[in-house]
């Protein structure tokens, strides 16, 4: 085991004063430095919403059905690889440094989409931006969990979920200013540009921060990760005690070598590995992700115009925030098993709900919706009407429900107890896989989806969703465990113990 015992006086970090101890840092703020990744992860998975019906107008990309899902799923496709990558290198070199790398990718790939003058050119372009947004999917929530407190973990990794939905609220409202003022197919461009900018934030932000006191542990920076807890907590005794049962987590990982896909071996591993994955599956075979990237197309196939459409979004953004700080206000007081269950039993009734709307208050043979200029859209014919004027806000009043269940109850705890099971050898590298297979499943819904609603219609895509979900309650229920209020330590711990149980 490496071990580097420098004394106090020759430690030095980001933010540390050479003339004596550095001063204390709240841990808030260090959580809400390291979520601008989060930020940057919902702008640029929402500002696609508003981009999309655009491109397919006028002659620059003119996308099909198909040429959505690939402009979506570009960036989802390296964001699966950018969580697998991300995972393993922020446990070799460090998670502060992960961002810092990353925040540089993020504005490449922004820089880049923006850009591009061809569809050859945007797929690359969405790829790059893609291994950014999985790289910090994979980085920030480990992050802000070795950082905080056992008693404020909760909370504070669940900033990181209010600030993904946040950026998904500025897209929105961003997109829909643009679509209602001007007069240029070409206005995605602008609304592509924008996400170069919060990039440019998590750089300077993160030159600031401390490396986490568990990664430094983890080298046998021991000094090193006492004086980063000395600043983050209320008394040298509460560092001193929280080092020391690091400390041990940590030498009893060393005694059984450097975590690695060896260690899948081990059949406890192979459960939490199980259990990490599958939570990540789950969250996305809610559909979540699907309505967050195509609101806009969905309320489109009900007869409402481009601008109208792209408007209406904000309120799906509006209800995703709050909810999630609704979210973040309940996982300090629920189980998180319990609140991934009420999530999963919400958002399916929501669900079996839109699909019935679809099958009762529409009909076919629809007119061309019309585009952001009040002309017809090009490739937009819905095929249905309406039986009365309010049938397509009724869809949106569901699709709001849905996502107050999704975002308020079941995406924090998902991100959280995925930065919570796995060991602390193999965290980097359960986080990596878990993310790898989650944006490989959005990747794969988010480009069948514009398919499957143009092919079957709103009735059957949203039914198939309800049934993905009704397998993944079972699942829940039989298989992931309650986490709140255990150090993760203790979880390891268990997780040990539970396999040497007999039977």
């Amino acid at each position: 085991m490496r071990s580097r015992t420098p004394g106090p006086g020759a430690i030095r970090g980001p933010g540390r004063d050479k003339r004596g101890p550095a001063k204390p840092l709240p841990v808030r703020l260090v959580a809400l430095t390291a979520t601008s990744g989060g930020f940057l992860f919902g702008y640029d998975t929402g500002v696609i919403s508003g981009a999309l019906p655009f491109m397919r107008l006028g002659s620059q990309l003119s996308l099909s059905d198909a040429g959505e899902g690939l402009v979506t799923g570009s960036l989802l496709a390296g964001a699966a690889f950018g969580g697998l990558i991300g995972g393993r290198l922020s446990d070799l070199r460090g998670r502060r440094r992960n961002l810092l790398v990353l925040a540089v990718v993020f504005f490449v790939g922004a820089l880049g989409s923006a850009l591009a003058p061809s569809l050859a050119v945007m797929i690359p372009a969405r790829m790059v931006l893609g291994l950014a947004v999985g790289g910090a999917s994979a980085t920030v929530p480990v992050f802000i969990s070795e950082i905080a407190p056992t008693a404020a973990r909760g909370q504070l990794v669940t900033i990181n979920e209010v600030m993904i939905v946040t950026g998904q609220l500025l897209a929105y409202s961003v997109n829909a200013i643009m679509a209602n003022t001007s007069h240029d197919y070409g206005v995605w461009r602008q609304m592509l540009l924008v996400c170069s900018l919060p990039a440019v934030a998590l750089f300077f932000g993160m030159l600031f921060m401390p490396e986490t006191p568990r990664w430094l542990a983890s080298q046998g920076r021991f000094n090193e990760a006492l004086a980063v807890l000395v600043r983050l907590r209320p008394s040298p005794k509460d560092a001193q005690v929280e080092l020391a049962e690091i400390r041990t987590a940590v030498e009893k990982s060393e005694r059984e070598d450097k975590g690695g896909w060896r260690d899948l071996r081990a059949p406890w591993v192979r459960r939490v590995f199980l259990v990490g994955v599958a939570l990540a599956v789950m969250q996305q075979v809610t559909g979540v992700n699907a309505i967050m990237y195509y609101a806009p197309t969905i309320l489109q196939t009900t007869g409402l115009g481009v601008s109208a459409s792209i408007t209406a979004t904000i309120a799906n953004g509006a209800i995703s925030v709050l909810a999630t700080i609704f979210g973040m206000w309940l996982v300090g007081r629920a189980g998180r098993r319990t609140m991934l269950l009420t999530g999963q039993i919400g958002i399916t009734g929501a669900l079996v709900a839109i699909a019935g709307v679809f099958a009762v208050c529409f009909h076919l043979g629809g007119v061309p919706a019309l585009d952001g200029f009040g002309g017809p859209a090009p490739g937009m014919t819905p095929g249905l009407v309406a039986d009365f004027p309010g049938a397509p806000y009724i869809v949106l009043a569901l699709m709001m429900i849905f996502l107050a269940f999704q975002q308020g109850m079941i995406s924090p705890v998902t991100w959280l107890m995925m930065s919570e099971v796995f060991p602390i050898r193999l965290r980097g590298l359960g986080i990596g896989v878990a993310t790898f297979s989650m944006w490989s499943v959005n990747c794969a819904i988010s480009f069948a989806f514009p398919v499957l609603l143009g092919a079957i219609g709103g009735v059957w895509t949203f039914a198939a969703f309800a049934c993905l979900n009704v397998a993944a309650i079972v699942y829940a229920f039989r298989n992931v465990p309650e986490t709140r209020g255990r150090s993760l330590e203790a979880l390891e711990a268990d997780f040990r113990a539970r396999q040497a149980r007999p039977g």
